[in-house]
């Protein structure tokens, strides 16, 4: 997990067997209820996978973004309007940012 003060990287939330390696998504939604309730927003950047967006309240973006491939230029804009926007919205606003393993998209 990589941490600023107000962007989070991470690996995938997971349910199931991938659980047991990879951040279990009830624990992720967890953390953020705790430490950012209301002030934060998830981006999917997976375009393998998703996962049901009710963990997160409903505040979750997908960007399909193809593993070890460079996004397009138009996800890119969409992606950091998006940030832009919510970060704006509130200084206490979080983004929760994941691709798969959490470091290569």
């Amino acid at each position: 997990v990589f941490s600023t003060d107000r962007i989070i990287a991470m690996s995938f939330p997971s349910s199931g067997k991938q659980s047991f390696y990879r951040n279990p998504i009830k624990e992720v939604a967890r953390f953020l209820d705790t430490k950012h309730p209301d002030h934060y927003k998830v981006y999917n950047l997976c375009s393998e996978k998703g996962y049901d967006p009710k963990y997160f309240h409903y505040r979750v973006e997908r960007i399909f973004i193809d593993d070890h491939n460079v996004p397009a230029l138009q996800d890119m804009l969409k992606f950091t309007a998006s940030v832009r926007e919510w970060m704006s919205q509130d200084e206490k606003n979080i983004v929760a940012i994941h691709c798969k393993g959490g470091k290569g998209r």
